[in-house]
């Protein structure tokens, strides 16, 4: 069984149909590698099932584009041998080597958008984010191989052509979450 990842969401829908936050939303210049789902910053997230944690980083900064907020990204390998990138968190609490478990809290969603700077220079959907009031969410990955992380890659957008290897549309595996159906 799988866990829905943040329980203070907004919604337990998973976005879709090129909605904003949807699975390879295009962007203009960039297609979303994943789904956000929208909460309140500080909110819970939780593993969505037991795994192992393998790497953790910076998902998005203010010194790669003025509007972003610093947040943090958890990549796990699950029991199910997907790898789930959990990114856009305010703070991580889990390290490199830990074993979670489903449910586990794991970090707080954290405030990816910085409004004050977002302005009609910004990208459209940005734009949109601010007129939402979606400033904070968790941005959800999935992929059937470790992903690597190339330049074409940042804060959970692709630059490049053609999806990056072993992506998978985590829609599916979410909707199984609200469900309680077992993953995959």
């Amino acid at each position: 069984m799988t866990t829905w990842p943040v329980p203070g969401s907004e919604s337990e829908e998973v976005p879709g149909g090129g909605k904003p936050g949807s699975f390879w939303e295009d962007r203009g210049d960039r297609f979303h590698c994943g789904v956000d789902i929208y909460a309140p910053a500080m909110s819970e997230v939780l593993a969505c099932e037991t795994a192992e944690v393998i790497d953790l980083g910076i998902a998005t900064s203010p010194e790669e584009v003025s509007y972003w907020d610093t947040t943090r990204y958890v990549l796990v390998k699950t029991r199910s041998n997907l790898y789930c990138r959990y990114a856009e968190f305010a703070d991580v609490l889990v390290h490199i080597g830990d074993r979670v478990l489903e449910g586990q809290v794991i970090g707080h969603v954290g405030t990816v958008i910085r409004p004050h700077l977002v302005d009609g220079c910004s990208p459209l959907y940005i734009q949109r984010l601010k007129l939402d009031g979606h400033l904070s969410m968790l941005h959800f990955e999935v992929y059937r191989l470790r992903p690597g992380y190339m330049r074409a890659y940042s804060g959970g957008n692709w630059f490049g052509s053609g999806r990056p290897e072993g992506l998978l549309d985590p829609g599916p595996y979410l909707r199984n979450a609200v469900h309680g159906i077992e993953n995959y």
